[in-house]
């Protein structure tokens, strides 16, 4: 393994975090590529609707439900080995969705592909933290934000193109396939290239709290994966139960914390690290907005306006190039800008997104989608400033010791926000749609305009954080504070 750098830092840290970065990105783009291939997957494999919607609702409740574990047995064991066996079962699990022969078999194995691509994700943040220090950090931040915000933009897009490259009935499983090479690589270059460090504080892992904890994410979560086939009314007292869970989770962890034990997830992370609650919280309502209207922009292009899956996909291109370039600029900008530069992103969403539905709505169709280009592109410009810098200004005071864990709860917050948003919004869509208009374009506009309020509440939050720092910049900072703060941020 090659030798520190004089300042502690690993010279190979940014070829190691590209290495992340693509396995982060083929996990998280597997949450959304799949849904253009659902049709054809229902025909080849004689699915019932409510099984082929387990392929994608499946993949994201596994997900979630093992990202704070996985994050916290990473910190305990060591990240860089958590994340090349999770790297390595991801593999191996897209190899067996794609050679599927029933929907059972698909199920089970988009079950146990979201439980690797669970376990792989805090790591990368995790990764980050240990590897970067400084200015450094905020960069290679902002790149893993441009890999969150571009990957969930772009796998309608990319699920379209493959659909068309790999023409016929089997052509969908090349949605799957296509993970086999490329992670293969990511893999092999992950076990010559990620640091080797001293695992933490191994101890006993609080299996109460991972319990509590499981039960309430997946309480909350059940009903919403489970939407279009009824779920939210069947099911809705699991909301009641995932609450009691997760005040239960809370109230244990504070006791594990006080015994000086070691908690699942330390509560001193939210009362007493600079940024991580509020941070968390803005997160989780701009992934309520954010998720939810891509679903609702494919319903309407798709079966309003009769768009292949690849035309759908690329309407929405200006939205993901923006997202890019947002994400990339604002990793050097977040040191200088700090809490405005969220600010102004949601701002930019809310522009982009509020104008969006307000010209679907006016307009018609062949006049809106030209109009819309130069809306999206500013709002995926805002995107690419809220995301990279908010995730970085949440984990930034976070010891390195507690940043697995840290970024599974923060990721945690995301998708079941992003799974609010797309139970919530295209569920809307429908309802508009069936009250007697039968106008597409009504339903489009209610259902991105109404989408844009969690995210208007998540820019009132920013700005209440922002002018709270900008009071507190102007009083002396007492040393014991600085000098915690100076802690957390060096692990």
């Amino acid at each position: 393994m090659p030798t520190q750098a004089d300042d502690g830092t690993d010279p190979r840290r940014w070829k190691a975090l590209w290495v992340t970065l693509v396995a982060g990105f083929m996990s998280l783009l597997d949450v959304t590529i799949v849904s253009v291939a659902l049709p054809s997957m229902q025909r080849d494999l004689h699915a019932s609707a409510p099984a082929i919607q387990w392929v994608v609702s499946g993949y994201a409740l596994a997900f979630a439900l093992v990202l704070v574990t996985a994050g916290r047995v990473g910190d305990a064991i060591g990240r860089r080995r958590i994340f090349l066996m999770a790297l390595a079962a991801f593999v191996l699990c897209s190899a067996a969705a794609g050679a599927a022969p029933t929907i059972a078999f698909l199920v089970a194995a988009r079950l146990a592909q979201g439980v690797a691509a669970g376990c792989l994700a805090p790591q990368n943040s995790a990764l980050i933290q240990q590897m970067f220090r400084g200015a450094e950090r905020g960069r290679a931040f902002g790149l893993f934000g441009a890999v969150v915000g571009v990957s969930s933009a772009v796998g309608p897009i990319a699920g379209g193109l493959i659909l068309a490259l790999a023409d016929g009935p089997q052509g969908w499983r090349w949605i799957f396939y296509v993970n086999v090479p490329v992670g293969a690589v990511a893999l092999l270059l992950g076990f010559r290239l990620l640091p080797r460090t001293t695992p933490g504080r191994r101890g006993q892992l609080d299996l109460v709290g991972v319990a509590l904890l499981g039960c309430g994410v997946l309480a909350l979560m059940l009903p919403l994966v489970l939407a279009e086939s009824g779920g939210v009314q069947r099911l809705w007292w699991l909301f009641l139960l995932g609450a009691v869970c997760l005040a239960g989770f809370v109230q244990w962890e504070r006791r594990v914390a006080a015994g000086d034990g070691q908690p699942l997830l330390d509560p001193r992370l939210v009362t007493s690290t600079r940024g991580y609650a509020v941070g968390a919280s803005i997160g989780t309502l701009y992934f309520v907005g954010f998720s939810g209207v891509w679903l609702v922009f494919a319903l309407f292009f798709q079966n309003g306006l009769d768009y292949s899956p690849l035309r759908s996909g690329l309407a929405v291109t200006p939205f993901a190039i923006g997202s890019t370039l947002g994400a990339a600029a604002s990793g050097r900008l977040v040191d200088r800008l700090g809490r405005l530069l969220t600010v102004c992103g949601l701002a930019a969403v809310v522009l982009g997104l509020g104008g969006t539905a307000l010209i679907l709505l006016l307009e018609p169709a062949h006049v809106a989608i030209w109009l819309i280009a130069p809306l999206l592109f500013v709002g995926g410009l805002g995107s690419g400033c809220v995301i990279s810098p908010n995730i970085t200004m949440t984990l930034r005071d976070v010891p390195v010791r507690m940043a697995g864990a840290a970024g599974g709860a923060l990721q945690t917050g995301q998708r079941l926000g992003g799974s609010i948003g797309t139970a919530a919004l295209p569920g809307l869509f429908y309802v508009v749609l069936g009250s007697g208009t039968h106008n597409y374009r009504t339903a489009v506009a209610t259902s991105v305009g109404l989408g844009t309020l969690p995210i208007v509440c998540s820019l009132a939050l920013a700005i209440h954080d922002w002018q709270r720092d900008r009071r507190a910049d102007g009083q002396p900072c007492p040393p014991e504070v600085s000098n915690s703060h100076l802690h957390a941020g060096q692990g």
